[in-house]
């Protein structure tokens, strides 16, 4: 029954969309409750599909759109536990900014542009093809950048959301060249007709068809597009800078929206990377590289959304990473890395939220002009160090769980491979995540207030949301964990994916993954398993001993002002420098300025003068065009006469 009402998971939203954007200004509140009901209705409808499917069914809807193309409605394990968290997480997230935005002139734009940016990732996720999810994904894109941008008059906003538009298109341009390569390779192979060639389960079904080399390619292209939109390394210098629009913006794409559908993607599409050789090496190192990377930069952030931003760069890096290794554990890494996924938008929304409560008391998002905060806030301080706990991987808290379990299928990808730098990358980021996180929640709430800011708690409409995602950071994980990894991990199934079959086309040994993703019998050491405990606690007690009150130790004992490393850090490796004031700047403006003149000196050079050439002959034959009767008739009758002549001299010589 649910099933049949599908479509109103995103047409309520895009309604709710239209009614806020023309009617919100004379609405309460800017008419942010349509957007708040327009989701949880979603949410319940994807709660009913649930219950109507799980664990075998799949909802699958689909009607022609022109040639061999379609537009459908694929509701699968992977697609629904999405369609819960994006709905659920939304909608805590609208409910909070009924608090948060309350007195913005821009309200009605605001929840305007939020319903169309849940609705983008909604038809997103539950696409039954590669087109139509590029068409939401594309959304998806538009929407960050209107919300990226809400406070449009603030320049370095307006710049923020040029930048995330701008970077996230080179990897968009990426993924539309892999939709079409999949697209010709798919053509030439002679389908039956009435086939949608980007549909899912015909990729699924017409893998082992296809030439290796095109599927790496594919792959990679793909990953590019994934990269782009789930800031991972080289393509992740937007995230940090769209802290610029409001918090529960920050909180929607780093949790529930647009940084997910990367990863989502490669999910989505892990049977052609596996199928890919080097297709899941590449997502492997990707991931885990960036993981540490990005937590680098969270040790000398002091924005605190900053802070949170590099986190969710490093996180999502853990997500590609488990689905790396894949490799080894087969389809078994879908599972994994969607559980991280999950508990990650969970405890990143709670932390987000955290930080939006702390700046709307406080007037300012630097850490050094915090502390004590605490004392004010408790509700807040309490579910912030919770969601701290969950990111650093605290035993017993989700982000325990789910990352634990990262780490562990990363070492027996060592195990079987010999490669150990994944798990390596991995291992080091979650020490470095454990310590930021407590380096950001010390600064901010222990200690005495470091500059004159208002002391009081946010209203109950906004704390509200943050107790709900709090107590999911701390109990979501135990519980649904093992049935989780089994029913997404289980996902290809229903498409009649023969891992074993792709194994051998990938470079894979065959025992690697089974039809149903298996893991690989390998043991891991007593040290592997405590390890992510050690390093999670190590963590926390390391930023205890620099940044608590009771702190044993100085950082600037260890760390000048001055010192290169520091500096590195805090210019986020010189990014910046590399992309706009040599790439941009230099290389990309250079070759336009030589393309320009070639084309102004060359291309418009030969055009003109061909037409100044042709302009001139064409006057000098204009002026005999007098118009004066007696000039033509003397024209015609010597033109006879000269006519006449040749034909006699022809005669005489014999012609």
């Amino acid at each position: 029954m649910y099933a049949d009402y599908a479509y109103l998971i995103v047409g309520l939203p895009v309604l709710a969309f239209i009614l806020t954007i023309f009617f919100g200004w004379h609405l309460p509140r800017g008419g942010g409750f349509l957007t708040v009901l327009a989701t949880f209705t979603g949410f319940l409808i994807s709660a009913g599909i649930f219950l109507e499917t799980f664990p075998e069914k799949v909802v699958h809807q689909s009607m022609h759109w022109f040639a061999t193309l379609n537009v459908g409605i694929l509701i699968d394990p992977l697609a629904i536990v999405m369609l819960l968290m994006v709905t659920f997480v939304c909608t805590l997230i609208h409910t909070y900014a009924l608090g948060y935005m309350n007195g913005d002139p821009g309200m009605a734009r605001y929840f305007a542009e939020a319903g169309l940016f849940t609705a983008a990732m909604l038809g997103l996720v539950y696409s039954d093809n590669l087109l139509q999810l590029f068409i939401f994904w594309e959304l998806v894109g538009l929407c960050s950048y209107l919300l990226i941008g809400f406070w449009y008059r603030k320049p370095s906003a307006a710049s923020a959301a040029k930048k995330a538009f701008l970077t996230t298109r080179v990897g968009d341009v990426m993924f539309l060249a892999g939709i079409i390569l999949l697209y010709n390779n798919m053509a030439k192979l002679g389908l039956p007709e009435g086939t949608y060639l980007l549909q899912f389960p015909v990729i699924y079904e017409n893998l082992t068809k296809i030439d290796p080399t095109q599927l790496t390619l594919v792959s990679l292209l793909l990953l590019g597009g994934a990269a782009g939109k789930s800031g991972q390394f080289p393509l992740d210098i937007w995230l940090p800078d769209a802290m610029e629009g409001p918090t529960t913006v920050s909180a929607m794409i780093h949790a529930a929206t647009m940084v997910t559908a990367g990863v989502y993607l490669v999910a989505r599409m892990f049977p052609l990377f596996y199928a890919a050789p080097y297709g899941l090496l590449a997502v492997a190192y990707v991931g885990g590289f960036t993981a540490l990377y990005a937590a680098t930069m969270g040790l000398a952030a002091f924005d605190i959304k900053r802070v949170l931003a590099f986190s969710t760069v490093s996180q999502l890096g853990y997500m590609m990473l488990a689905l790396g290794v894949g490799s080894v554990v087969g389809a078994a890494a879908v599972g994994v890395s969607m559980f991280h996924l999950i508990g990650h938008s969970f405890f990143k929304a709670l932390l987000f939220l955290c930080a939006g409560s702390v700046i709307h008391a406080v007037a300012t998002n630097d850490l050094r002009e915090m502390g004590g905060v605490g004392r004010y806030m408790r509700w807040t301080a309490g579910t912030m160090a919770i969601g701290g706990l969950a990111l650093a991987g605290f035993p017993g808290t989700t982000g325990f769980f789910s990352k634990d379990e990262i780490l562990v299928t990363a070492w027996e990808y060592g195990a079987m491979t010999h490669d150990y730098l994944p798990y390596l990358f991995g291992i080091v980021a979650a020490l470095l995540t454990a310590f930021y996180t407590f380096r950001m929640w010390f600064l901010t709430f222990t200690g005495e207030p470091r500059s004159d800011y208002h002391k009081h708690e946010s209203p109950w409409i906004m704390l509200g949301p943050l107790v709900i995602l709090a107590i999911l950071a701390l109990f979501f994980g135990m519980p649904a964990q093992e049935r989780f990894y089994e029913t997404v991990g289980n996902n290809f199934a229903h498409y009649g994916v023969d891992f074993e079959e792709l194994a051998p086309i990938g470079g894979h040994a065959v025992e690697h993954g089974g039809e149903h993703g298996e893991e690989t019998a390998v043991h891991e050491p007593f040290i592997i398993k405590i390890l992510p405990i050690l390093v999670g606690i190590g963590g926390i007690l390391l930023a205890l001993l620099f940044y608590s009150p009771w702190k044993k130790l100085d950082i600037r004992k260890f760390v000048g002002e001055k010192d290169l490393l520091r500096t590195i850090l805090v210019k986020r490796y010189y990014q910046h420098e590399i992309f706009t004031a040599w790439f941009a700047e230099t290389v990309v403006y250079g070759i336009s300025l030589i393309a320009n003149i070639f084309d102004i000196r060359i291309v418009d050079g030969v055009l003109n003068k061909i037409s100044e050439t042709t302009l001139g002959f064409a006057n000098s034959i204009r002026r005999v065009q007098t118009g004066v009767i007696q000039n033509y008739i003397t024209a015609l009758v010597f033109g006879i006469v000269v006519l006449v002549i040749v034909i006699k001299l022809a005669m005489e010589v014999g012609l």
